[in-house]
């Protein structure tokens, strides 16, 4: 992917995608105001929430020991997966052990992030996404542009001819006669799932958390697709971001309360999903949990950075986020986009590695509106800032910038008093010389501000530089 402002400029470009997200965000956005505005302890439960995260962060290594045992207690076997490539091998290894050629999923972004899909594809098994929006995703050969609703970039005129072009191919084709209606496209997608549900003998899924204390997985999903991948198959993978783990139940209720409202709008989940290991003659009976760093314990090491592994996937900054509702998910070339991909992905991957991450966090406006849907108060400005800095100090040595370059003769003029009388005589001379040449040095009329034609004409497109004036001002006190 090229850095961000050359993909924003040409997601900009594309009119259709922008009343596609501005009508799915403001719908969004809508619903989440109504239900949180019903909480009178809404705060209460935000900083509650950000407390709870801090304070096992703080212990995690604790924390993720109880949730190890607690699984093998309950017949789980624990992988640890240092990175994408390790979980990967590791969940591509138990699929070829059970001589499996295709894995039904539960929508899950930490398999998004270690790109699961491709690498089980190069094993010879096909990874088949149940979720319907990430259905839309795989079908058309696309890529996730939401964290809760991937295809959210499409519209379902869009989605009736990915439909009727690609189901076939993957499986039961669409009914004939297929509109664009909500309803059927639904219906659609579940006769479509329905044959891979029941003839499914591995299943991979994600979790939105883990309690340590009783080796409890919990998934929360609208669809009941994950209920079905959850409990047909003999085979249960779970691909676990480390971060995920809570200490208690009592915890565990806090973010119950925060989660859907923050993410769909709604009071509660229609599927609430919670596994502990193996039960004889019911569910899965094998089941694997892959514990993933894979940069995590990187962002747990930044004092500052560290609070974005708080984020519990709501997706509440991308609703609200004025640069995300107008250049959408792929512009940010990463799983995890808006205001949170913007601090997330640099945190996991780290800065000076590639041009395309280091633009990230300079994808804001810093308006602050994420900070304030967070549901557990993740200042993303603050990290965004903090990250800015870990970039100019990555490209430190190089060849100097030009604005480096202005900067430092800035600062060398100015800390003389000779020099900066010297360079104000300078401005002077050019303010009469461009005059006389006939250079509108006060454009449009308007008088004090021009947009002179200096080095730094890139800078000056966006902002008025002053003109500078004929006479400095010690000039002026001179002669009175």
């Amino acid at each position: 992917m090229p850095a961000f402002p050359a993909a924003a400029r040409e997601a900009l470009a594309d009119t259709q995608l922008r009343r596609n997200l501005a009508h799915a965000t403001g719908t969004i956005r809508a619903k989440r105001a109504a239900v949180v505005g019903e909480v009178a302890e809404w705060e209460e439960l935000r900083l509650a929430g950000a407390a709870i995260k801090d304070n096992t962060l703080r212990r995690l290594d604790e924390h993720l020991l109880t949730l190890e045992a607690a699984l093998q207690a309950r017949g789980a076997t624990v992988h640890w997966a240092r990175d994408a490539r390790e979980a990967c091998d590791i969940v591509a290894r138990i699929a070829k052990d059970h001589d499996v050629d295709e894995v039904v999923k539960v929508k899950s972004m930490a398999t998004q992030e270690i790109g699961l899909n491709e690498a089980l594809a190069e094993h010879g098994v096909t990874a088949w996404e149940t979720d319907l929006a990430e259905l839309i995703v795989q079908l058309g050969d696309d890529l996730p542009s939401h964290i809760l609703v991937p295809a959210i970039h499409r519209n379902r005129a869009e989605i009736r001819e990915i439909f009727r072009r690609e189901m076939a191919a993957a499986g039961r084709p669409a009914p004939d006669g297929l509109t664009d209606d909500p309803a059927e496209l639904a219906g659609a997608a579940r006769l479509h799932l329905r044959e891979k549900f029941l003839r499914a003998e591995m299943a991979v899924s994600g979790a939105n958390f883990a309690v340590a204390e009783s080796g409890t997985l919990v998934v929360v999903e609208s669809e009941g697709n994950g209920r079905m991948c959850l409990t047909l198959p003999e085979v249960l993978v779970s691909v676990v971001g480390i971060e995920k783990v809570v200490p208690t139940w009592a915890d565990l209720d806090v973010f119950l309360q925060l989660l859907p409202r923050s993410s769909t709008g709604e009071r509660m989940n229609p599927y609430t999903s919670t596994w502990s290991g193996v039960t004889p003659g019911d569910g899965p009976q094998e089941m694997h949990v892959v514990l993933l760093d894979n940069g995590r314990t990187r962002a747990l090491a930044d004092e500052v950075g560290r609070q974005a592994l708080r984020c519990i996937r709501c997706s509440a900054c991308l609703n609200v986020c004025p640069v995300y509702e107008r250049t959408g998910g792929h512009a940010y070339g990463s799983v995890y986009p808006g205001p949170i991909g913007a601090i997330l992905n640099p945190l996991l991957k780290g800065v000076g590695v590639d041009e395309q991450t280091d633009s990230l966090p300079y994808a804001s406006s810093l308006c602050g509106a994420c900070f304030e849907a967070c549901p557990v108060r993740i200042d993303i400005p603050e990290v965004l800032v903090h990250l800015r800095s870990q970039v100019v100090d990555a490209h430190r040595g190089g060849p100097p910038k030009p604005e480096a370059v202005a900067m430092k003769s800035a600062a060398w003029v100015l800390s003389d008093a000779r020099r900066l009388g010297l360079a104000e005589r300078g401005l002077g001379i050019a303010n009469r010389v461009l005059t006389r040449f006939g250079r509108r040095v006060l454009p449009g009329g308007r008088r004090g501000v021009s947009r002179l034609p200096w080095p730094g004409s890139v800078w000056t497109n966006a902002r008025d530089l002053p003109a500078p004036p004929r006479e400095s001002f010690r000039a002026w006190w001179r002669k009175r």
